[in-house]
């Protein structure tokens, strides 16, 4: 919040929501679905104010403020219901419902043998963050590699990635 030294603290987080609550809703819609930002916004500023005591003047609040941003959008990511084909539905393909299912196991299956085509390295990353779920900072700690080697080589793995999978198509 600004200095709270005659602002009472609901006035230095309406304050902070005026000021930051339009770019933190644009940054969250890159990360959430648009039916979910509203709501990811809300449990946003409902942390920055919990967490008001913890928050330094003397550093940036808006990089206060979209930490918290990203974070919540993870946990909220995280929790997502995740959408499973029965193995009966695959074997009687034919209706739209069944084709789509059958879509979605090529798709895995390419995007499996992309993968299958990315250094170790990369490979690594790119599963424990998707498929394990983990943070950059989570996968660096694991792995016992520098963060901005994750990052680099998360960077450049769906680079690559994404690269080969337009081939495929």
């Amino acid at each position: 919040m600004r200095e709270i030294s005659a602002v009472s603290d609901a006035e230095a987080i309406s304050d902070c929501y005026r000021r930051h609550a339009p770019a933190v809703r644009t940054f969250l819609r890159r990360l959430v679905s648009p039916q979910d930002v509203e709501d990811v916004l809300q449990v946003v500023f409902a942390d920055v104010w919990r967490s008001r005591e913890r928050y330094d003047p003397a550093r940036s609040q808006a990089a206060w403020v979209f930490l918290i941003a990203r974070r919540r959008a993870v946990d909220h990511l995280r929790v997502r219901r995740v959408c499973t084909v029965p193995l009966e539905a695959v074997a009687e393909a034919g209706t739209p419902h069944e084709q789509a299912a059958d879509d979605r196991l090529a798709d895995r299956d390419r995007v499996r043998a992309a993968l299958a085509q990315l250094s170790l390295a990369q490979r690594q990353v790119i599963e424990l963050a998707y498929y394990g779920e983990l943070t950059q900072q989570e996968i660096a700690e694991r792995l016992r590699v520098p963060l901005g080697t994750v990052k680099a080589r998360t960077s450049r793995g769906l680079h690559k990635l994404s690269a080969l999978l337009s081939e495929a198509a």
